[in-house]
């Protein structure tokens, strides 16, 4: 099994306030390792919440699929760095990112298998 390692996205995603986004998709039953998350509050006087979602194939973004929620300060940055990697294994399951109060930049960094 060979890994591609680094960002598991090509860019920075914007996620604008109220709206949740599909960061990583597995394709092709290519397990996807997420070992951080990244998100900074491009305000600088609203405190964001980020709310990270394990969307599994078939499912939707609920509460029962949250598995972060977490406060952004103004113009902060906050690292999620889980203490083992959060593994997608099946075609279709996602990483989504969503954003309450204010507008969150993100990136997300792991391993991909190839």
């Amino acid at each position: 099994m060979a890994l591609s390692r680094g960002r598991l996205t090509n860019q920075v995603v914007n996620v604008s306030t109220g709206t949740t986004v599909g960061i990583v998709t597995v394709a092709n039953s290519k397990k996807i390792y997420v070992k951080s998350i990244v998100a900074h509050n491009t305000s600088g006087v609203t405190t964001a919440r980020a709310h990270v979602y394990y969307v599994p194939n078939g499912d939707s973004i609920t509460d029962n699929t949250k598995i972060f929620n977490i406060a952004v300060d103004p113009f902060e940055t906050v690292l999620i760095e889980p203490a083992y990697p959060i593994i997608l294994t099946t075609t279709g399951d996602n990483i989504s990112v969503g954003s309450s109060f204010n507008q969150i930049n993100v990136i997300i960094n792991g391993d991909r298998e190839v």
